[in-house]
């Protein structure tokens, strides 16, 4: 059996205090595995961003533990599940989240500068990196001087030029055109084929369905739908047998 690159099981979410308390996560059950792009879908409020944040060893849960590469880590310090982070994760933010001051090479060296590569090697790994996004022309480009979709491209280049298993994309598409939106999920189904690496995106944007292998769906803080690209592929034939 193949193991998850992450696994959720059990995970609750209480957010407040008192009477303002709200449960946004009500014991969640989620997986991710390597070679797949998982969307994960609902409506605003029912705790998308918070199960990513959780999965990405960004917020503790109340209850429900977190395995990451097959180590659990409810209990970890702070230090230690930053570690985990630099190690393990990368993410991808809706606004890009780029150094301005900075070039795109420089903002994707930057990633395995916190790690404490400052090797020319990096610098290599970096521009290969872009290369690889068609950013090659860009490399010496401020943000400011970025369309919106190849800042995302960018983005996407920093969250994996240390080679993290898992890659958590919160609404990666949602404040670029539909022609962006789908060069970025074009990026994002290519670094998803590596069996080696999970793929997350956070959306609630139905034009990127067609690139999902895999669609959890959540509402109001618990998963209503977990459907496979066969599922998907497989229904019409079904529906149509029915009516044969």
């Amino acid at each position: 059996m193949i193991s998850p690159i992450i696994a959720g099981k059990g995970i609750s979410m209480r957010l407040g205090r008192g009477a303002g308390q709200v449960e946004a996560l009500k014991g969640i059950d989620l997986s991710l595995y390597g070679g797949q792009l998982t969307l994960l879908m609902g409506p605003s409020g029912s705790g998308k961003t918070t199960l990513l944040s959780i999965l990405g060893c960004m917020l503790c849960p109340t209850a429900g533990t977190i395995e990451v590469g097959g180590c659990d880590t409810i209990g970890a310090r702070p230090e230690q599940l930053a570690r985990i982070r630099r190690g393990q994760i990368g993410f991808v933010f809706q606004r890009y989240r780029l150094l301005p001051t900075l070039s795109a090479l420089d903002n994707v060296r930057l990633a395995l500068d916190v790690r404490g590569d400052h090797s020319r090697h990096a610098t290599e790994k970096a521009s290969a990196t872009l290369d690889g996004f068609g950013l090659s022309h860009r490399r010496n480009a401020y943000p400011h001087e970025l369309s919106g979709g190849e800042q995302q491209r960018v983005a996407i280049a920093r969250a994996i030029v240390a080679d993290p298993a898992a890659l958590l994309a919160d609404e990666p598409t949602g404040a670029l055109d539909g022609d962006s939106g789908h060069g970025v999920m074009t990026v994002l189904a290519r670094v998803a084929r590596d069996p080696s690496r999970a793929v997350l995106v956070v959306t609630h944007d139905p034009r990127i369905v067609p690139f999902a292998d895999r669609i959890v769906h959540i509402e109001d803080g618990c998963i209503t739908g977990d459907e496979s690209s066969l599922d998907r592929a497989l229904r019409p034939a079904v529906a149509a047998s029915c009516y044969a």
